[in-house]
């Protein structure tokens, strides 16, 4: 290949396009780089500062915290008396022709008559609301008059990691931007030192659906979720190396700002500017992160009220960190807790032993999350949201004769609460039939959840879009169907 041949290779056609003056060519690039250039603009440095809502804001945090594996509504908050009086025997006939059309993750109905399964725990109805709550979770059910219950959610999504994707950006596919990021891009954080979009992770593992679930996707970059770590170093390689002091890293910074500015004006990539912005972020946070991380900062009744072991990975440190990003004035924190997915193929997941274990590590940390920010008057402006990623039947898996009680994935009804924010307290809305089959009242879909968030936070999920692919892409997705659940508003 001669020379002029390698040099022709190595002009994109951007390229040629951007450094040249054809006319109708340079016409036509400008029309499809306005979304790169308005996305360079996006990604600057101060892109990330607060930017005005588009109505007013009954939310100003976000801290969802998702049960990774999904929690049976039947033992936690969706108590059905005929379920129970029918536990352990073969599913109804009209139940058996609904379940010959459709497909479970693990119950085959044609090898096989599946059992009903009730609930083994005792419920009591709590707070002047008298919201019905299980015994596995006492000390949540003493906050359940700042609670919304929603009893009518369902998915389209039986398996875990589509569903997770599907709740979190939208689309059960991989490449859609994430929830937090959404919010992050609408609204910009209050936080000068630290993300504005913070991940923590608990239970042992990431979630079925990875760190897609906190990913920009087609977003710029600067909007992708932080994964902080309770153990060791917070954030990994935002420290120094040995050697090297904070002079030294300011003057390396300095030349690298130079050289991707450079990079900028020569290419326009709007992920340089990113790059810049990132740099400089995590030169602050260097300071700013291991402040907020450190949970030994807190009053031991504090420390005590969550249940923490400080430096340990924990549910509990997690959601006292959650309270600390917010008061610091990060926008979104998501805590993924892995661990709910109750089949019932051992003690380790099965109802009697795994469910209250899992209970246990929530219930007294959530409760001390709810009350914390409500004595510091940080719920009224922050929006706790708790939820897996769909619902489990009301059948006994049984998976290879497993005489362990357990349930298989459900989309068709799952329960979730949401308190603070702009969210009436004290309310449960929706209802499922009698055997916790389908929803009957009131239902919520995922993009319906997902516009009420938006809402929420003073976004129209309608207009908030971002052109990628020749399209207007948007959390709730391309059509109107979302729906603002103004039931659930204060």
């Amino acid at each position: 290949m001669n020379d002029a041949l390698l040099i022709a290779r190595d002009i994109t056609r951007r390229h040629f396009l951007r450094r040249s003056s054809l006319g109708l060519g340079a016409l036509a690039l400008a029309e499809l780089t306005a979304g790169s250039s308005s996305a360079g603009a996006a990604a600057d440095t101060s892109a990330l500062g607060p930017k005005p809502p588009v109505h007013r804001p009954r939310a100003k945090h976000v801290i969802y915290l998702h049960m990774a594996g999904s929690p049976p509504q039947q033992d936690l908050f969706d108590y059905k008396p005929e379920l129970v009086k029918h536990h352990l025997k073969p599913c109804p006939d009209a139940l058996l022709e609904v379940l010959k059309k459709e497909r479970l993750a693990f119950i085959d109905v044609n090898k096989r008559r599946p059992k009903m399964l009730g609930t083994p725990y005792k419920f009591h109805r709590h707070g002047e609301s008298g919201t019905l709550v299980s015994e596995l979770l006492p000390n949540f059910a003493r906050c359940v008059d700042d609670v919304a219950v929603i009893k009518s959610m369902k998915t389209d999504q039986f398996n875990h990691a589509p569903a997770q994707l599907f709740l979190y950006t939208g689309t059960p596919r991989l490449g859609g931007a994430s929830m937090g990021s959404w919010a992050l891009y609408g609204l910009g954080s209050e936080s000068h030192n630290l993300p504005g979009f913070v991940v923590l992770i608990s239970g042992g593992t990431d979630p079925s659906g990875g760190k897609s679930l906190w990913s920009s996707g087609f977003l710029p970059s600067v909007y992708q979720g932080v994964q902080c770590r309770t153990q060791g170093e917070p954030i990994l390689f935002v420290t120094n190396p040995k050697g090297v002091d904070r002079t030294v890293r300011r003057r390396s910074l300095d030349a690298l700002r130079q050289l991707n500015e450079i990079e900028w004006e020569h290419f326009g990539d709007p992920e340089t500017r990113t790059r810049i912005s990132q740099y400089e972020l995590a030169f602050r946070m260097q300071i700013a992160v291991p402040e907020v991380m450190d949970i030994t900062r807190e009053p031991k009744h504090i420390q005590d009220a969550y249940g923490v072991q400080p430096g340990r990975e924990s549910f509990a440190n997690n959601c006292l960190l959650a309270r600390r990003l917010v008061e610091a004035g990060v926008r979104y924190v998501q805590l993924f807790d892995w661990g709910w997915d109750m089949h019932g193929t051992g003690k380790g997941n099965d109802l009697i032993t795994g469910l209250p274990r899992k209970c246990k590590d929530i219930d007294q940390p959530i409760a001390a999350l709810l009350k914390d920010l409500k004595q510091r008057g940080l719920l009224d402006e922050t929006l706790v949201i708790w939820s897996g990623e769909f619902g489990r039947t009301s059948l006994n898996e049984e998976r290879n004769g497993s005489k362990f009680l357990g349930r298989d994935h459900h989309p068709h009804c799952f329960t979730i609460w949401m308190a603070g924010g702009g969210i009436r307290g004290g309310i449960t809305h929706g209802e499922t039939d009698e055997l916790g089959y389908f929803v009957t009242e009131n239902p919520v879909t995922i993009h319906d959840l997902q516009a009420t968030i938006l809402h929420l936070l003073g976004l129209d999920p309608y207009r908030l879009k971002f052109p990628f692919q020749g399209l207007e892409q948007r959390l709730i997705g391309p059509t109107d169907d979302a729906r603002i659940v103004h039931e659930l508003l204060a």
